[in-house]
């Protein structure tokens, strides 16, 4: 299996090193030494990893994601320890999910970390978390399962307290190599003149001098993260050492960090270079050679048409969907699915085998990443549109439900990105808040006000997850939004985080409320208060804020399991054929979903979905006769279909 795999995709392999390194007198010495490497990988893996290897060879084109489920998480605000996370496989399979992406768990300098995208070794887990033994215990577990394991490959910077970048401190000439540092301070000013600074409010330019070198080191992101010097080939081959090391532990998908940024050229932006692509191909060839059942995921959240150069079978099979993620939350706000519909059907198409993993929120900011060729082609400016978004999303847009942080806000210009839960900006929050006042002022008409927020609170998120899931691809969920968990604020009575708002949506996971849920959630008694309820001063009661809160939040997780539920019985949700339809109402997104011929009714489902806060009557083409998957929902000869607020249909016609 291993020879027929090297002497397919050897020759391809050694064309994209050739790109890359070709004019080297140790070219052929490189090739070899990578040969072995690849050797020692399959020589080491266990009979379980290699029967998931040959499963994934049989597989063939076929496309294996259809019908998972995916979540992402960190270890430590989820379960506390990768020992603990053993014992939560049983709630993540009564979920439905099969794809556990766990956040950044090795180990990190303590303090600033940038959530543990800071990796100062790549072979050891944060000890706080566990050891590497119980990393790869969890791989076993989640595959037992039926879940496949992912993590983060951070292979465009590492830590500077990585051992490579500790040895160049100590004045290691072969390590000072392993990472781009110029001792001359023009040369540095030089490569920055055409790059873009990506946290401009907390440094500027993407250089730190370091006195332990004496030169000016390239970091992009932080001062303590070093970007990677792969000119030279003893990095990528490390890093090989480092990605394979990893699949022998049981991983199964690789989220490439920062991917966009890898290759430097001088004079360029030294993002999405073609070199970039040559060499995530070279990661993604030893891979196919070594531990074919191993899958790479794109992270590039930069502008659509350089997303899809990201995606194919010999470079990411999965790609995270940043458009559609953040045209979720333009239609929400907007109330309008223009921009949306229009992107989807325009940037939908993926390469055959590939798929989008598809989101609402995940640990990052939201930026709006939509294209502005694409707000222009829709009557919008795209300069304009992005700053009525920010005011929305953060509070400042008179009649915003949103409670949102604003991330590397530019005072000058307003331009920022936005932090939050997905209950806290689809409105939640703000009902809990007139609640809370209400109460506390005995006044019945700002309770009745916060039971409609709330009740458009809950429909807006259900909305939101059920078109996610409705989508072809994976849907992933950011855990803790499934029970609907509202900002945490005490980040910014953390010195290590209060400059970081990301933090208000990193939340620990509340394991009592959450097993309530499980079991069946009922309100606790003896938490009752008397309010006046109308002006006859009448008297009725009113549950405290946190049981209030509770059951919304209940309703919020119950909405989310019907729906998931009825993802996974129906198998024309397991295929990769849409057809977005395009509507006269902008308030409603419409599309097909086939497993089949989709001309066929019966491999044919229907989907509507209403964006807004008001009713619609939407007329139909031909009168309509089916079911609503979602509710059981009779149509008999309909000519127009009315939604709800926020109300979608998955149609089966008859």
């Amino acid at each position: 299996m291993y020879l027929s795999r090297f002497n397919a995709l050897m020759p391809e392999l050694q064309k994209r090193l050739f790109a890359l390194y070709g004019s080297r007198w140790d070219f052929y010495l490189l090739l070899q030494r990578l040969v072995n490497l690849m050797e020692q990988t399959v020589a080491s893996r266990n009979p379980a990893l290699l029967a998931r290897d040959a499963a994934a060879e049989a597989r063939g084109a076929e496309n294996p994601h259809g019908s998972e489920t995916g979540i992402m998480l960190y270890v430590d605000l989820f379960s506390g320890s990768l020992a603990a996370l053993e014992e939560k496989i049983p709630y993540l399979q009564q979920l439905g999910i099969t794809y556990v992406h766990l956040m950044p768990l090795f180990r990190s300098p303590e303090g600033d970390n940038d959530g543990g995208y800071a990796v100062s070794s790549y072979r050891e887990v944060n000890p706080a978390l566990g050891t590497i033994t119980d990393l790869a215990r969890i791989a076993e577990r989640f595959h037992d399962a039926g879940m496949r394991l992912v993590l983060d490959f951070v292979f465009n910077h590492t830590s500077d307290e990585h051992e490579w970048a500790l040895a160049a401190k100590r004045g290691e000439e072969k390590y000072k190599d392993y990472y781009r540092i110029f001792p001359d301070k023009t040369e540095a000013e030089e490569w920055n003149r055409t790059l873009r600074e990506i946290f401009p409010d907390t440094r500027r330019g993407s250089f730190t001098f370091v006195e332990a070198v004496q030169g000016w080191v390239w970091t992009t992101f932080n001062s303590f993260q070093w970007d990677l010097n792969y000119a030279n080939p003893e990095v990528f081959l490390s890093m090989c050492s480092e990605m394979l090391a990893l699949s022998n532990l049981g991983v199964d998908v690789l989220r490439l960090d920062a991917l966009a940024f890898v290759w430097k050229e001088k004079g360029t932006n030294c993002e999405n270079l073609p070199l970039a692509h040559s060499l995530i191909q070279a990661f993604r060839y030893v891979s196919m050679i070594a531990a074919p059942s191993l899958e790479f995921k794109s992270e590039a959240i930069v502008h659509p048409d350089e997303v899809i150069r990201y995606i194919a079978v010999n470079e990411c099979t999965l790609s995270y969907n940043p458009l559609q993620m953040a045209l979720f939350w333009e239609a929400v706000a907007t109330r309008k699915t223009t921009l949306l519909g229009y992107s989807l059907r325009k940037r939908w198409s993926t390469p055959p085998s590939c798929s989008w993993v598809n989101y609402i929120r995940c640990h990052d900011d939201i930026g709006w990443t939509f294209s502005d060729e694409d707000a222009r082609d829709c009557g919008i400016n795209g300069f304009h549109h992005r700053q009525f978004l920010n005011k929305f999303y953060t509070g400042r847009f008179e009649g915003s439900f949103a409670r949102g942080e604003p991330f590397q806000l530019n005072p000058e210009t307003g331009d920022c990105r936005v932090c939050g839960t997905m209950a806290s900006l689809a409105g939640l929050e703000q009902a809990l808040e007139v609640y809370s006042a209400g109460l506390e002022a005995n006044d019945p008409a700002q309770l009745n006000h916060a039971e409609l927020l709330a009740s458009m609170a809950v429909r807006r998120i259900g909305m939101l997850c059920t078109v996610l899931i409705s989508l072809p691809g994976i849907p992933l969920l950011y855990a803790n939004d499934e029970i609907g968990v509202l900002n945490d604020y005490r980040y910014r009575s953390d010195p290590a985080k209060k400059d970081d708002s990301r933090w208000v949506h990193r939340i620990v996971s509340d394991w009592e409320r959450i097993e309530t849920f499980v079991s069946g959630f009922e309100r606790k008694r003896g938490h009752s208060h008397a309010v006046v309820v109308n002006d006859d001063n009448r008297t009725g009661t009113c549950v405290a804020v946190d049981e209030w809160l509770s059951a919304k939040q209940f309703e919020i997780y119950s909405r989310l399991k019907r729906s998931l539920s009825a993802r996974a019985a129906d198998s024309r949700m397991s295929g990769f054929g849409i057809h977005f339809l395009s509507l006269t109402d902008q308030r409603i997104l419409a599309f097909e979903r086939f497993s089949g011929d989709k001309s066929s009714r019966k491999d044919r489902l229907r989907i509507w979905a209403n964006f807004s806060d008001q009713a619609v009557a939407l007329p139909l083409p031909e009168r309509t006769s089916g079911t609503d998957v979602l509710t059981g929902t009779q149509l008999e000869g309909a000519e127009v279909l009315v939604l709800e607020p926020y109300r979608v249909i998955w149609l089966s016609e008859d």
